[in-house]
């Protein structure tokens, strides 16, 4: 994919170059680490006066890894306040594993400067602190992983957890705990079921401890060694915010309407089909223009999966969906339902997305639609870094889900403020173009020459399709084709495949 990758790059290790998003099938399989024993006193208490006390307990020491899960996404406060008493008490080359990273972890940018936080593994960076790693303000490169090679990474112990400090909405004293019940109700806790599991120590923060037991519970309390009550583990008004909120803008809904249709003209939704969406105002929108086609058809699908939006919950409670699969929750009031029905499953990463396993969701899939920020002439996307090189999104379930889906379709317009989307070579691939089928946007569909039979129903139906070159032609000859960034060759990011092998990576900008 990227011949220019090197077999070692400094802070990170030698490289498995990627090699084909099959071509794990073929290796053998890694074996998983035991996840760690425990012991706990008869009739003790679990429960610590603060989390500074609950930290010290855990005898944080210079070069660990501290895990943290991103369900309360730009509301989450739990990072924050973790990263700080460990820097008050003179903690040094921090690994911090978060499953994302977004704007409310701005304030992170002086600790990688003062040394407190020198690796990060994640699935995202943005904002401000995507331009401080783009800029080489991290000691080693960042290493930006799936959601299922996450947990790939942490189960077979590539990724080893010294510390999982685990915001939830209700927990009691012994750490059975959940996030979908209790005033910060956030939904799914998915994403830090493998790190309590595999986590060497574990701390549950919660606004709301309960009397015992915690009902429902999402991670039970023999993986849990402290409990801490705090005033606030967030605001879950901001989880649905950015990518994860419902557009209004007329562009996206276009976009929209027309993925419906095609998703109608493919012949794809067939009964019982599972369907996925991914984070993005047009992805997310697609949900709400389904539902003339499964109600004038009588269709009904199977299992709705990933990050739940309300649209999702108001498709299945209408009938048109037997399941919810849910491992992220993108709108907080999708906890109620996850708390009151039980075909609204909640599933950690593992079960998710994880390609070593005995069977993840994400392979299941008949249908899944992703948005993107780039995508080349070889249906190559790019979701992480901006045009000007700049990590500002996340990798998420992206490659997970266009493995495993019978039919991936990727929406975008065709560029956004006067910056082509389809572009020769993407600046950052993260999800390879094997696995892309569709290609969406306002002024044509393209579809992936592996696919003619796709093709032919997709014409059939008048749709407009036309060839991924001459549409880029059309948006260069409207927008010019812009001037190629310019890098040093110092290495700030790598980019993890979904079995470890590295698809590629992100180099400071020129001047930055």
């Amino acid at each position: 994919m990227n011949s220019t990758l090197p077999q070692h790059i400094a802070g990170y290790g030698d490289v498995t170059p990627f090699q084909g998003s099959a071509a794990y099938l073929d290796r053998p399989i890694p074996p998983r680490v035991a996840a760690p024993t425990r012991r706990s006193t008869p009739h003790g208490s679990k429960q610590r006066s603060s989390l500074q006390a609950a930290i010290e307990a855990c005898h944080p020491f210079d070069g660990m890894t501290v895990s943290f899960h991103h369900h309360l996404r730009v509301g989450d406060s739990v990072v924050m306040q973790t990263i700080e008493l460990l820097a008050q008490m003179g903690i040094k080359d921090i690994r911090l594993a978060a499953s994302s990273l977004t704007s409310a972890h701005e304030g992170l940018v002086p600790y990688l400067q003062n040394g407190t936080v020198t690796r990060i593994w994640t699935s995202g960076v943005r904002s401000g602190l995507g331009e401080a790693i783009s800029a080489g303000q991290l000691a080693t490169p960042v290493v930006i992983h799936s959601h299922g090679g996450r947990a790939r990474a942490i189960t077979t112990g590539e990724l080893t957890i010294d510390l999982a400090v685990i915001a939830a909405a209700s927990a009691d004293e012994q750490g059975n705990c959940t996030g979908t019940v209790g005033p910060s109700a956030f939904g799914s806790i998915g994403y830090a079921q493998v790190d309590a599991q595999y986590a060497r120590q574990t701390i549950v923060v919660s606004d709301t401890i309960v009397p015992y037991p915690c009902v429902p519970v999402s991670i039970p309390q023999t993986q849990i060694d402290h409990v801490v009550k705090v005033d606030a583990i967030g605001d879950v008004r901001k989880i649905a915010s950015g990518s994860t909120r419902i557009t209004k803008s007329p562009v996206d809904l276009l976009l929209a309407r027309r993925v419906a249709d095609v998703l109608h003209a493919s012949q794809a939704m067939t009964p019982g089909f599972n369907f996925q969406l991914g984070s993005g105002g047009a992805s997310l929108a697609v949900a709400k223009f389904l539902r003339p086609y499964l109600r004038d058809e009588q269709l009904k699908g199977g299992f709705l999966l990933g990050g739940i939006v309300a649209e999702a919950v108001a498709l299945k409670q209408e009938g048109f969906f037997d399941a919810i699969v849910d491992v992220q929750s993108f709108d907080s009031a999708v906890a109620t339902s996850m708390a009151e029905d039980p075909h609204h499953l909640e599933i950690s990463a593992d079960t998710y997305a994880n390609p070593f396993n005995g069977g993840c969701m994400t392979d299941l899939v008949d249908i899944c639609v992703l948005s993107a920020l780039e995508v080349d002439t070889d249906f190559n996307v790019n979701v992480i870094t901006g045009s000007q090189g700049v990590i500002m999104a996340a990798s998420g379930g992206h490659s997970d889900t266009a493995f495993g889906a019978k039919l991936t379709v990727v929406v975008c317009p065709s560029f956004r403020g006067r910056v082509p989307t389809l572009v020769e070579r993407v600046t950052t691939c993260v999800t390879p173009g094997e696995d892309i089928d569709l290609l969406v946007t306002e002024r044509g569909i393209c579809v992936n020459p592996r696919r003619p039979e796709l093709e032919a129903r997709l014409k059939a139906a008048h749709l407009p399709v036309v060839d991924i070159h001459t549409l880029k032609a059309k948006v260069d000859k409207l927008l010019g084709v812009p001037a190629p960034q310019r890098f040093n060759d110092r290495i700030v990011g790598v980019v993890q495949y979904r079995d470890g092998s590295v698809i590629d990576v992100i180099r400071q900008r020129r001047g930055a």
